[in-house]
């Protein structure tokens, strides 16, 4: 058990490690209120900080209050770039532990201890509080620690070596996927040998009650051979029943596997990547994993398989007819050489047919995302005659593939026939022709080798028809490969600094031009605004006020120039962080499915319907949630169909809000707004800004009045900024949009003014 530690222990790890302090009593009371993720939060941040990682607070997902599971801590880490596991384990595994990195222990009481050393010798470990780093760590024995620990921990390391996620996609990395289910690919494997071997026994005892039974009358025999093959059947079918079993699990693991894989990697990917690249397309590419993974657990599973039977079995064949095993080998040598020779025109037909299916699945996609605008416009029959161009086109393009396929497949079926028709016909000739025994082939022989032929060719024709699937699921493979390996932004997600935001922006002689485009869209942009800034963007269309927007979200970092936040660079900041510290409202934004609280707190689900009614309020939104016939709990159609689009802005401005951020981006977010939404909105900006940076990207002026500065852009270069009297003094171009925006103003003045007159 090891030496006893000091009697304060008790009082020290029960108050320190997240529980609450004993009565002199004995019976414990909450002294003081704590924040109960506090101690399991401090204690991984202790942990990530040992491996030079930083975590981000905001991305822990749990329940305001309430301690955070295992499974969410290991799930924080692993988001940050850490190898993270939660485990139980006994004392005597922890104490012998060979790894000096800390190790979490998640108490039962919600609290949690870090283990920084272990001492075998004396029978304890040394534990560090997590609210208290800088004191020295207790030593705890397994007697003491018993009475608060069950055996949860959460082992956290350093990756090593490069992450599967961020691995190239390819044949050679699906086959390792597949590997990596080795335990299972054993069991699989020894299953198949023995079956293998099983399927020697019947077309044996079918010779010898051929040749013996027959021959002798021996009854006797008969039954033995009866006995054993009901014995052989039933092992077979058990066996089979346990292979198919492990078949499926490991398929559906590996599937598994592969779906969050490629999920995660969309995640990953970068905003332009989606904006350049239609959707139906990338839809379609990511489609083609399917087929990827039907080959590897299933064509290639099998095939594999039959692999074992063709060794266990070809040997056999040999034994019994060498003539008769050489033609069978031959025969399946051709088909082989047949498939070869057509794979280039394969290769060349199947390319056409994946080409003509995206642009097709293009076509569908777009028309139906877009089928507002289709029947707005009336242009149903435009959209059906491009359809049918593209299913024309790939029409033709599976036809062809299908031709060539059966070309090939014609050739292929006389040879396939000869192995089972034509080797009985030379069997038959070597029996008949030959004196008996010259050549070893008796009836019985001939039967077996026919029963056994047939499991031989197949396995055979299989592989020479593998390389042809092969063909067909590496386009599919280069397919999925165009979308996955595209450069993600995993690494700026993982690592960069997460400064806590005051909000001062400085932009310093910044440039930038969109990929593919000669004309910058900044051009040496310079200027500076301290936190708590309310700064409006003005500026004609194309003038550069989106892309500022996009720039401070980290959409596009490849610029030229300072864009810094707080006097830090955003390209050296964390990019989770930096989004989840902006609040940002678009023009046009998405809902998803699910109810008005859910969406709210899309950002932060650990929220409590408390938060969600209090960034409605602040967004204008409460009163008519409120009148939604479920208030909060009302759901959302796919296409938000049953809101209006001043509801479905204000519910955006509301999920914006609901995380508190330090810096708000309103990019043309009350354009879509009635004029009493509008107003609610305006009226409340000055709320909203309270305590925040914000930035609003305008077109209405009227808007922009109450901001702090108004920066004015033309071209992508910044030509004055100021608040609006300044402005409309001494800049030309924001007094002449003003002057566009409120000319019946102007007008309808000059009108009273001249009726006044006439009166008088």
């Amino acid at each position: 058990m090891g030496r006893c530690v000091k009697p304060e222990f008790d009082f020290q790890f029960s108050e320190e490690f997240g529980g609450t302090k004993p009565t002199p009593g004995g019976i414990p009371e909450a002294q003081e209120k704590r924040d109960a993720t506090k101690p399991r939060v401090d204690a991984l941040i202790f942990v990530a900080q040992h491996h030079g990682v930083e975590l981000d607070r905001k991305a822990l997902r749990a329940m305001p209050g309430e301690a955070p599971s295992p499974a969410a801590l290991a799930a924080w880490a692993r988001e940050s770039g850490l190898w993270a596991k939660s485990t139980r384990l006994r004392w005597r595994h922890l104490i012998r532990m060979q790894s000096d990195a800390p190790v979490v222990l998640l108490l039962s009481d919600g609290g949690a201890g870090i283990v920084v050393s272990h001492d075998v010798n004396a029978g304890t470990i040394s534990v560090l509080d997590p609210t208290r780093p800088g004191e020295k760590p207790v030593a705890v024995d397994e007697l003491r620690l018993a009475n608060v620990w069950r055996g949860d921990v959460l082992l956290v390391r350093r990756e090593r070596g490069a992450v599967a996620d961020e691995e190239s996609f390819s044949f050679s990395w699906m086959m390792y996927r597949v590997l990596e289910e080795r335990r299972n690919l054993r069991e699989i494997t020894a299953a198949s040998i023995s079956l293998s071997v099983l399927q020697i026994v019947p077309p044996f005892l079918v010779l010898v009650a051929i040749d013996r039974v027959i021959t002798h009358q021996a009854i006797s025999t008969l039954g033995m051979i009866s006995l054993i093959l009901i014995l052989v059947t039933a092992y077979d079918t058990l066996l089979g029943y346990a292979r198919r079993e492990i078949i499926e699990v490991t398929a559906t693991r590996i599937d598994a596997r592969l779906g969050m894989h490629v999920f995660r990697r969309l995640l990953a990917l970068p905003m332009d990547f989606f904006e350049r690249h239609p959707t139906g397309e990338t839809a379609r590419k990511i489609g083609q994993i399917f087929n990827v993974r039907s080959f590897f657990t299933g064509k290639l599973v099998s095939t594999f398989l039959d692999i074992f039977t063709l060794i266990a079995l070809l040997p056999f064949l040999f034994w019994m007819s060498a003539t008769l095993a050489w033609l069978v080998l031959a025969a399946s040598a051709v088909v082989a050489l047949v498939v070869l020779a057509f794979l280039p025109a394969i290769r060349r037909v199947f390319a056409r047919l994946v080409t003509a299916e995206n642009r097709k699945n293009s076509v569908l996609v777009e028309t139906v995302y877009g089928m507002r605008t289709v029947k707005s416009l009336a242009i149903e029959r435009v959209r059906n005659e491009e359809w049918d161009a593209r299913v024309a086109e790939a029409g033709q393009a599976r036809l062809d593939a299908g031709r060539i396929s059966n070309v090939a497949q014609t050739i292929v079926n006389p040879i396939e026939a000869f192995i089972n028709r034509g080797v009985l016909l030379v069997g038959c000739y070597l029996l008949v022709a030959w004196p008996p025994g010259s050549t070893g082939i008796t009836g019985g022989v001939l039967i077996a080798f026919l029963m056994l032929g047939a499991r031989v060719a197949s396995p055979l024709i299989s592989l020479a028809k593998l390389m042809q699937d092969i063909e067909e699921v590496r386009l599919s493979v280069t397919e999925v490969a165009d979308v996955l390996n595209h450069p993600t932004e995993t690494t700026a997600m993982r690592n960069g600094l997460r400064p806590k935001f005051e909000g001062a922006i400085a932009f310093q002689d910044l440039s930038f031009t969109y990929p593919g485009s000669t004309v910058p869209a900044l051009d040496r942009v310079s200027f500076e605004i301290p936190a708590g800034t309310m700064l409006g963007l003005v500026g004609r269309s194309g003038s550069g006020k989106s892309t500022i927007a996009r720039l401070l979200q980290g959409i596009n970092r490849e610029y030229n120039g300072y864009l810094k936040i707080d006097s830090v660079d955003l390209r050296e900041i964390n990019l989770t962080h930096l989004r989840s510290s902006f609040g940002v409202v678009m023009q046009d934004n998405f809902l998803f499915r699910g109810t008005v609280r859910d969406n709210i707190i899309a950002s932060r689900p650990g929220l409590t319907l408390e938060h969600a009614m209090r960034a409605a309020r602040l967004a204008g939104a409460e009163e008519f949630i409120e009148r939604l016939p479920r208030g909060y709990e009302t759901w959302i159609e796919e296409t938000s169909s049953n809101l209006s689009g001043g509801q479905r802005q204000r519910l955006a401005i509301a999920r914006a809000l609901v995380s508190d951020p330090r810096l708000l981006i309103l990019d043309e977010a009350t354009s879509a707004l009635d004029p009493e939404s509008e107003a609610l909105v305006n009226a409340n900006l000055l709320r909203i800004a309270k305590g925040r940076t914000m930035i609003i990207v305008s077109h209405r002026l009227s808007s922009l009045v109450d901001c702090d500065q108004i920066l004015v852009l033309e071209k992508g270069k910044v030509v004055d900024i100021g608040p609006h009297e300044e402005l409309l003094e001494r800049c030309s171009v924001y007094r002449q949009l003003w002057q566009q925006q409120h000319r019946h103003l102007e007008g309808g003045r000059q009108r009273s003014l001249k009726s006044s007159a006439g009166r008088e």
